[in-house]
């Protein structure tokens, strides 16, 4: 599923792509409005973490379904 992130002062926003669900994201960003920071991990592993205080904003697509063809991952 494609997140994307805006960051207060920020003109471009912060997109990846995660296998989390919407559920997961939607507990994260609860938990980081108290906390200090929004951890969240991209589908290759890696660590996208942002301080709670700059969050303008977080929204997630549809989630991903299994591809069908060639070139599918």
């Amino acid at each position: 599923m494609e997140v994307r992130i805006g960051v207060q002062n920020v003109a471009r926003e912060i997109t990846f792509e995660t296998t989390q669900s919407s559920d997961e994201i939607h507990a994260a960003v609860k938990a980081a409005l108290g906390s200090d920071v929004l951890e969240l991990v991209d589908d290759k592993g890696g660590r996208v973490i942002v301080p709670s205080v700059s969050i303008g904003y977080v929204t997630t697509g549809a989630e991903r379904k299994a591809g069908v063809g060639f070139g599918a991952h």
